[in-house]
């Protein structure tokens, strides 16, 4: 049986959490009131991290899902992710509208990815 580890563990949660071969993030959000482009920019920033710490990158992506609190801003969004994702790997996604933790966050994103 694998461990699991866990990093950035908190009394609520853990911003990454390693078991086999996977690694699942939590939602990760940019600074709030920011735009949708810099608050995008700032996400797939610390997705980058956590899956270097973890030990993988984004072209091990396997699963996305993207929250946004309107999807009037699907486009701006859109633009930054395509200019990120890895074309050759991209994951399997899914993108909705929904209310975040405060009416200032406009996006949260949450990934799921193999280690190497």
């Amino acid at each position: 049986m694998s461990d699991i580890k866990r990093l950035d563990k908190g009394p609520r949660m853990s911003q990454a959490v390693i078991h086999g071969d996977l690694v699942w993030l939590a939602g990760q959000v940019g600074t709030p009131s920011e735009s949708v482009a810099a608050q995008t920019k700032e996400i797939l920033s610390k997705i980058d991290s956590l899956l270097a710490r973890a030990g993988t990158d984004k072209s091990r992506l396997l699963q996305t899902t993207i929250w946004m609190a309107s999807m009037d801003d699907f486009a701006e969004m859109n633009a930054v992710w395509d200019a990120w994702v890895d074309p050759e790997n991209p994951p399997a996604r899914a993108s909705g509208e929904s209310a975040l933790a405060t009416p200032d966050y406009k996006v949260e994103i949450i990934v799921v990815a193999a280690l190497k």
